[in-house]
């Protein structure tokens, strides 16, 4: 979620997960601004939308997808941080760090409709087309009433019965939750009834290390077109996006359908 110097790495180390891992394919590379500090990824409609981070940088931005162009912008006033990104009906709805602040967009204009309030710190947000489901950098993720961000309900992420903390940027595909783990190549595929962890895809080497420019330059963006069944990643401070395909871990496995 937020620069490494931020806080503290709290979470598994990325060698230390009790599952084997899928591997992945690459089917397209595409342009992504370098400078953006990806904090949520999102395509709705033939439409690729990003939120980037840090106080003073951060925005909601429309992006041509072949060519990483901004369309269009907002700018997020500088003392909010923000995080996480997710559709509902109409809207984006754009998380912040720690001011406990979303920020409900009409999808078209970008023009501010109105402001939610949550009292977790803000990281990843995803939606199941009943609930909003945000996670806040704990193994904690909650679901939330779209219209009111109240509290429906949470659960504990695990994994073989080992909490699985800084759980970050999130997309829901097929009935499960694919989640960033922060400062670590590997996406969680999360049961969003019991919280256990299904499976794990491990992108480690999907960007040559020459490219990452920076300790923050950590995978941090999960898309998917559910139209066309293209599964998208990138990261903070990438120049290239990807789409890829899930391949199994072991021969005869089967993948997850993305």
């Amino acid at each position: 979620m937020r620069s490494f110097a931020a806080c503290a790495l709290l979470c598994l180390a990325p060698g230390s997960f009790a599952r084997a891992a899928d591997g992945y394919r690459v089917l397209n590379a595409y342009p992504h601004d370098a400078q953006a500090f990806t904090q949520g990824l999102i395509y709705v409609d033939g439409h690729l939308y990003e939120s980037t981070g840090l106080n003073g940088q951060s925005t909601l931005r429309e992006e041509d997808l072949e060519t990483g162009r901004v369309i269009k912008e907002a700018t997020v006033p500088s003392q909010y941080f923000a995080e996480g990104l997710t559709n509902w009906g109409n809207t984006l709805i754009q998380l912040t760090w720690k001011a406990h602040v979303a920020f409900v967009y009409d999808r078209a204009s970008f023009r501010l409709l109105k402001t939610l309030h949550y009292p977790w710190e803000g990281w990843g947000l995803t939606q199941d087309g009943k609930d909003l489901i945000l996670s806040d950098g704990s193994e904690r993720i909650h679901f939330l009433d779209p219209e009111t961000f109240a509290e429906v309900r949470s659960i504990r992420v695990t994994d073989h019965g080992k909490p699985v903390q800084e759980i970050n940027e999130l997309e829901y595909i097929h009935g499960e939750i694919y989640a960033n783990v922060w400062m670590t190549d590997k996406i969680a595929r999360i049961s969003p009834e019991t919280g256990r962890v299904a499976g794990w895809i491990d992108l480690s080497g999907i960007l040559p290390a020459i490219e990452l420019r920076s300790q923050d330059a950590v995978l941090n963006g999960i898309a998917y077109d559910a139209v066309h069944h293209r599964l998208f990643v990138t990261g903070k401070l990438w120049p290239r996006l990807f789409e890829i395909q899930v391949e199994a871990s072991r021969p005869g496995g089967r993948a997850p359908r993305p």
